[in-house]
């Protein structure tokens, strides 16, 4: 059979069709973000309070957070109406699953850090240093978070809307994959800021281990019918558990170096032989996002 070039311009077409509500919203959510946190840094100058100062410039800041969540209801809105916002909003309250979807949602990023601590002490011959905050304020936090939807707009933004029109391009292995990418890249700003998280930290390390936890994200969403809610858990949990070993930064290394952390490279490590796992059963077994589990 033989194609006409009108047949492969048409065919062109709709490819470009198909990809242009996701460029739409990458475009839309990176330059959202990325300016109100250009803006909270700059206000957050005139003070000696840290990054973000307080007021405006925190407001500012978490603009930038939900930005993800804000650009993808308003996409969705204007090609969807109401109703799809309605569902898209919908699995941020989808509580429904089994109770093993829910200890791995919470106890995923913490047993990954205990077992880089046990692999740290028989490989270099010592324990690595383990995180002073009680288990009682991470689980606290880690709930708080949860009760204030602390996560909505990033996985309204990331899983609700991205994650699904990936997969139905690539699948879910290969969407969970570069949207983990993008979920990184999304980060970057805050690696030049003083004052935040990730400041001296390695952005190729952190890359590699955020690429490897949207695999796990993906798996979970998966495999509990599309539930955001047991996302922004996971996303929570993770947030708050990961310093229970914490990769120790080295002071004034560029963002783009490797970076010296053994617990961050073994944390790398067990996170992506997890996520290759993920990935294979992604393979055998492909799924769309939100289908209803056997």
């Amino acid at each position: 059979m033989s194609f006409s070039a009108s047949d492969r311009n048409a065919e062109g077409r709709e490819e470009r069709a198909a990809w242009g509500p996701l460029a739409a919203f990458f475009a839309l959510t990176f330059a959202a973000t990325w300016i109100s946190w250009l803006i909270a840094w700059f206000l957050s100058e005139r003070g000696s309070t840290g990054f973000p100062a307080p007021g405006l410039p925190v407001m500012i800041f978490y603009l930038g957070v939900f930005a993800p969540g804000f650009v993808a209801v308003g996409l969705t809105a204007r090609r969807e109406g109401a109703a799809g916002v309605r569902t898209l909003l919908h699995r941020l309250v989808q509580v429904r699953a089994r109770a093993g979807w829910y200890a791995f949602a919470i106890a995923y990023m913490a047993a990954i850090k205990l077992a880089a601590a046990l692999i740290h002490r028989f490989a270099l011959g010592v324990w690595p240093r383990f995180g002073s905050e009680p288990f009682y304020l991470m689980a606290a936090a880690t709930i708080g978070s949860m009760v204030v939807f602390g996560q909505s707009g990033e996985e309204t933004g990331w899983r609700g809307y991205a994650l699904p029109r990936l997969a139905s391009r690539l699948g879910l292995g290969g969407a969970s994959v570069m949207l983990g990418i993008i979920w990184a890249l999304w980060h970057l700003p805050l690696f030049f800021i003083a004052g935040t998280d990730t400041a001296d930290q390695s952005f190729p390390l952190y890359l590699l281990q955020v690429t490897a936890l949207s695999v796990a994200i993906a798996w979970l969403y998966a495999n509990t019918n599309g539930s955001l809610f047991l996302t922004m858990l996971m996303h929570s949990a993770i947030n708050n558990t990961k310093d229970i070993v914490p990769s120790i930064a080295q002071p004034g290394t560029s963002p783009f170096a490797l970076g010296y952390s053994p617990v961050g490279w073994i944390t790398a490590g067990l996170l992506w032989v997890c996520a290759g796992y993920f990935l294979v059963l992604m393979h055998r077994a492909p799924r769309t996002p939100g289908e209803q589990n056997p």
